[in-house]
């Protein structure tokens, strides 16, 4: 069968009813009997910083009191009041973050302690090692940008968001990574005026930086919100086409984050007459929270809306950018990975020009890809949160990030089309560690490591084995582990200076993948992703290498 003739039979077939294509089901695109899929794409714009391109949505709108914020109060912790003080009864957010990586934590006392004992603690966007934190992960894990949330600027924190706007600026240009403005227009009373004196006077100036996301070399700029049928989006076709093309005349690449219904004539979702607004357009994103909750609603969402969007989009000229969720955590949608990766997988095999993730630190809705707690021991004890081993399977704090970055793979075809979740909830190459068990560790120098009792660095220079040469190897949670001896334990020192064994908690920098490296030795990989180093014996040890080899190399000695 010449399967590219029978994709372009189904493109035709398909933009003769794009009108009301969405309740219409098209047939998937054709598939090759090893499994790749020939697409329907026609893409209308080549590759650049949103097409071909995996990005996230980013809402920096946390704080907290001492933050150092305009605010200093609480903000987005709570329910009702978004400044309020969060309580159990009332927080805003479902899922508790994985803090161990910030520098800076803000304890929140009315949530008592985690299960572990220790105090239960939540950070602040506005914080700079915070923003810079989130882009290492970005950056560590190959995804391409962030899409930076802007709410009506003229309102009571208008101060904050152009703070924190500042910020992912810095942090995008320090690690690498791409970000665009995205107006969320619900509930702005003058938006019409408004959101144009904001991109004249603040905005645009965002567009000189060499991390700000240009497509067809034009700056981007997301709109959120036209044409949802309620009250928070109250305008006409005609105001929001003139808002569009007001940008357009402004040089800039404009996506649209619209209902996901947007071609349904008859969908109450949908405000009356919207589509040929939407066809000026650049790239239409359809908005999915709520639409699906588990991998066959995702296959029928696919074969119901999207292939019908996707066909649509190409036979105007537009870019198709659809939503891929890991699902809401407290619900119970992830399965370990499973819901996210279909959606991947769907999306992928359409042919789609970019993928969009909902949403990076979306704590209030549960279904956030930032790093989050692996255990009961890291929530607030008998509040309800649940973590990522929620199902029963262990996921490790990072995995929905590197979740995401293999689908970002896919998606510009490093890696082959997959159904199979090629991801483990843990570390890829991690083994079993010898938990609980106290070992001695010798390093490619035949030379044993010592805590040197934690009153210096460690070293990997001592003949024989006595006290400070015991480690006791502790469950860390999420597939890591911690190494502990004479009571304490050994810290990584996030790779900027020599490591040392005086820890009395495990935090972040206590963590480390053992990794197997298949010869009869292993390597522990420190949270900054790299990897401790004997240095041969012939100074301090270190967690600094960004490959393991010869000094990488430790040997068990029980």
């Amino acid at each position: 069968m010449n399967f590219k003739k029978t994709n372009l039979i189904l493109v035709i077939a398909c933009t003769a009813v794009t009108i009301s294509c969405s309740k219409n089901k098209l047939s998937a695109p054709a598939t090759t009997t090893d499994g790749k899929t020939t697409k329907l794409k026609t893409s209308a714009s080549a590759a650049g910083d949103v097409v071909g391109k995996v990005i996230v949505g980013y809402q920096g709108w946390f704080a907290a009191p001492g933050d150092g914020s305009p605010l200093n109060t609480w903000w987005h912790y709570a329910s009702g009041d978004p400044f309020g003080v969060p309580t159990p009864t009332n927080a805003s957010i479902i899922s508790w973050p994985d803090v161990r990586e910030y520098t800076s934590t803000y304890t929140a006392s009315n949530f008592g302690n985690l299960g572990n004992g220790q105090p239960a603690k939540l950070f602040s966007s506005f914080n700079d090692q915070t923003v810079n934190t989130h882009f290492l992960w970005m950056q560590q894990n190959n995804i391409d940008g962030a899409a930076l949330q802007r709410f009506n600027p003229n309102g009571q924190e208008g101060p904050i968001r152009d703070a924190i706007t500042a910020k992912v600026k810095t942090a995008a240009e320090t690690y690498g990574r791409k970000f665009y403005i995205m107006y969320d227009v619900g509930g702005w009373t003058n938006m019409q005026s408004e959101i144009k004196t904001d991109w004249t006077n603040k905005m645009s100036a965002y567009t000189t930086s060499s991390a700000y996301a240009k497509q067809n070399g034009k700056p981007v700029v997301c709109i959120w919100g036209f044409g949802f049928n309620d009250t928070n989006h109250p305008w006409s076709a005609a105001v929001c086409l003139d808002v569009i093309n007001w940008f357009k005349a402004q040089g800039c690449y404009i996506i649209g984050g619209v209902p996901a219904y947007w071609r349904d004539t008859n969908s109450t979702e949908v405000r009356p007459d919207f589509l040929a607004t939407y066809n000026a357009l650049n790239m239409i994103s359809p908005w999915m929270i709520g639409k699906i909750s588990n991998t066959s609603e995702a296959d029928g969402f696919y074969t119901d809306h999207n292939v019908g969007d996707q066909s649509y989009c190409n036979a105007n000229g537009i870019d198709y950018q659809p939503c891929v969720l890991p699902g809401d955590l407290q619900k119970r949608q992830r399965v370990h990975g499973d819901f996210m990766w279909r959606q991947f997988y769907n999306m992928v095999r359409l042919g789609a020009q970019g993928i969009y993730i909902s949403m990076f630190d979306e704590y209030n809705e549960g279904n956030q890809i930032a790093k989050t707690t692996e255990t009961s021991a890291y929530t607030p004890a008998g509040l309800g949160f649940l973590s990522l081993d929620e199902d029963g399977t262990a996921c490790s704090a990072d995995y929905y990030l590197r979740l995401t970055g293999d689908g970002g793979r896919m998606l510009k075809g490093q890696i082959g089309l997959t159904a199979t979740r090629p991801t483990l909830p843990v570390v890829s190459g991690s083994v079993p560690a010898p938990i609980g068990q106290t070992i001695t560790i010798k390093g490619n120098n035949n030379l044993y490591v010592s805590s040197e009792n934690g009153t210096q660095a460690m070293n990997c220079n001592r003949t024989t084995a006595q006290g400070w040469e015991q480690f006791t190897i502790v469950d860390a949670g999420g597939g890591k582990v911690a190494l502990m001896s004479q009571g304490k334990y050994v810290s990584s020192e996030n790779g900027t200076q020599a490591i040392n064994c005086n820890r009395t908690a495990i935090g972040a920098w206590e963590q480390f993948d053992w990794v197997n490296n298949g010869n009869g030795t292993f390597s522990l990989r420190g949270n900054n992703a790299k990897y401790v180093s004997s240095e041969n014996g012939t100074q301090a040890m270190t967690c600094n290498r960004t490959a393991a080899q010869t000094y990488e190399s430790f040997r068990v000695n029980q």
